[in-house]
């Protein structure tokens, strides 16, 4: 690899470590401002969700609707019912595999 990519990773990894460190620094032991708390309790579950829309809808640089969408929709549905995440996995494989088989 070239130097220019070494000089990338090593500033990414510096850039990274200060901005972890950043917080414990600042705040010193004190608890968490409410407010910054209410923020860092939903990054969790926007970050999945984001990555859950990506890997469902992106078809390399496209959207796309195709099987794989039906099938996280059918899962979606089963765990609304309040289903077993085992039975919304199992639902959306046999839903996705028949729409596959379909078409």
């Amino acid at each position: 690899m070239s130097a220019t990519i070494w000089w990338t990773i090593i500033g990414v990894a510096i850039t990274t470590a200060a901005i972890k460190a950043f917080g414990p620094v600042v705040l010193g032991g004190r608890p968490l401002p409410p407010r910054f708390a209410g923020v860092v309790i939903l990054t969790a579950p926007a970050v999945l969700a984001a990555l859950v829309a990506t890997a469902v809808f992106a078809d390399g640089d496209q959207l796309a609707v195709g099987a794989s969408t039906v099938g996280v929709g059918a899962a979606a549905i089963v765990s609304w019912r309040k289903g077993s995440v085992l039975l919304a996995v199992l639902v959306a494989a046999t839903v996705t595999a028949l729409l596959r088989a379909v078409s």
